[in-house]
This record gives C-alpha cells, sequence and structure tokens, in this order.
C-alpha cells in the first residue's frame, strides 16, 4: 500500500511466508495431550447424514468446526460504506482474483506472495486443509469481493509465545484488493466491521487481535481509527510489530 495512504492498508500479512524462517500460523500443531483430552470428550463426537445413511463424524471434524464458531454462518454486517461479509474462500473459484492481488505491488511488499498462481494456492491450501484454526476469506462489499482477510485464533499461533494470550483471543491479517478501494477510510470501516463479527459472533471471545508491522504507519492508523487500541510493540522474528487490540469491554467507547 502506498505510505501515504492512512486509511487503508495492504497488510498485516501472516507472521512468515513459504521458505522463510519466521514462525507460521500453519506450522503450530495442537499438543498431542492437549488432542488427546478432546479425543476422550464424547461431546466432540456426532454424525452426520449421507445418502447411504448415518456416518460417524470424527472428533477431529467436530473440534476444527468449532475453532472459529462457524465463520461462514456469520452473516451480513451494514456500515457506512455498504454490506458487508466474510464469504470462506473457495479456491478453485477464487485463486485467480486473489493471485491477482497478491501480485499488487503494494500488497507484495507485506504478503510476500508475488508470483505464479501456485503460490496463492499452496498458501490458501495450507489453510483450508489445516485444523480450522484459520479461515481465509473475502471480504465481500456490496456483492462485489474486494479485499481478502485471514480471521485466526491468535492464542493457538506461534504470536502467542510473544504476548499475553488469553483464551480464545481472534486475529485478523487483510489486505484491500483494488486500488479503487484505498486511500478512502474503506480500510477502517472493513476492520470495525470484521472486529465486530468476531465479538458479535465469538462469545468466548473477549479480544480481536492484530500486529501490523510498526513501520506501517497507514495500517496501525487504520486500527486505531476502527476501534483498536496500541497495546505493545513485539519483536517478532520478522518483524517489529505494534500489537493492535479491540477489546470487547471497550468495544462500545472507542
Amino acid at each position: 500500500m502506498p505510505p501515504t495512504d492512512t486509511h487503508t492498508d495492504s497488510g498485516p500479512g501472516p507472521a512468515s511466508r513459504a521458505g522463510g524462517a519466521a514462525e507460521d500460523t500453519l506450522d503450530l500443531r495442537l499438543p498431542d495431550e492437549f488432542l488427546a483430552l478432546i479425543h476422550e470428550d464424547d461431546r466432540c463426537l456426532s454424525t452426520t447424514r449421507t445418502p447411504t445413511g448415518l456416518r460417524s463424524r470424527t472428533w477431529v471434524d467436530a473440534f476444527a468446526g468449532d475453532l472459529l464458531d462457524d465463520l461462514g454462518a456469520w452473516g451480513p454486517k451494514d456500515t457506512r460504506a455498504g454490506t458487508f461479509q466474510l464469504v470462506p474462500v473457495v479456491l478453485e473459484r477464487d485463486l485467480a482474483m486473489i493471485t491477482r492481488w497478491m501480485n499488487d505491488s503494494a500488497v507484495a511488499a507485506f504478503w510476500e506472495l508475488a508470483g505464479p498462481d501456485f503460490v496463492t494456492a499452496d498458501h490458501l491450501r495450507a489453510q483450508l486443509e489445516g485444523d480450522g484454526r484459520s479461515v481465509p476469506c473475502l471480504g465481500v462489499l456490496d456483492d462485489t469481493p474486494m479485499s481478502y482477510f485471514e480471521i485466526y485464533r491468535a492464542d493457538l499461533d506461534p504470536l502467542a509465545r510473544h504476548y499475553p494470550a488469553r483464551p480464545h483471543d481472534t486475529g485478523v491479517h487483510l489486505l484491500i484488493g483494488g486500488v479503487a478501494n484505498r486511500g478512502r477510510g474503506v480500510g477502517s470501516v472493513l476492520l470495525r466491521a470484521v472486529s465486530d463479527l468476531v465479538l458479535d459472533n465469538r462469545p468466548l471471545c473477549t479480544r480481536v487481535i492484530a500486529e501490523p508491522d510498526l513501520r506501517n504507519t497507514p495500517s496501525v492508523s487504520a486500527f486505531l481509527s476502527s476501534g483498536f487500541r496500541l497495546s505493545a510493540e513485539l519483536d517478532l522474528p520478522d518483524k517489529r510489530a505494534a500489537l493492535m487490540v479491540r477489546d470487547r469491554a471497550l468495544r462500545s467507547l472507542l
């Protein structure tokens, strides 16, 4: 994103990229002991009906579906820019568009996913085929896809090693896809809408978290304008970050 744009941003991107040395959300696995406890909990077992009859649903399926409280069913949010909705990515449908956005020079500077479509596909597939801790989504404004979001469990992310995480902390990564939507305050509107959606639909989540590069002044400004506060500065493996927090308790005040 152009550094003169103080209203939207093309980041923050994930903590690291393919081939990099930094920590990555998708590389962190839940401890075996933790998974074993869940496996022993009969409440995580359920059944689903198929054309051939009932079949058992594994505890992994049940647990994965709970990590972000069925994000795909959250519904729309009215904003001053229009009606906004998070729509989980479908690789075959969305790959070409997201690849185009990743190759925008302003976006590539933060996400480092420029290149052929398989670069973006690998990044998306790792989340889509993962355990549900990170969900890639299109940001759809008035029925037009115009941004990309990753909603993730910050408390289950390597980020949690660098700040005092709370259970169910939920993180946000984003980019604004089209140049026409940059520089006019849309980023701040979307950040508020997304954090509202998280707090509305995740009752156990008390905070929404983000960690833009501290040097990315437009990004930090966009978060501040959308109800986040600067909680701390973090030395992460790949950057010095601003830990941005939107608290449920302060939601009506900021």
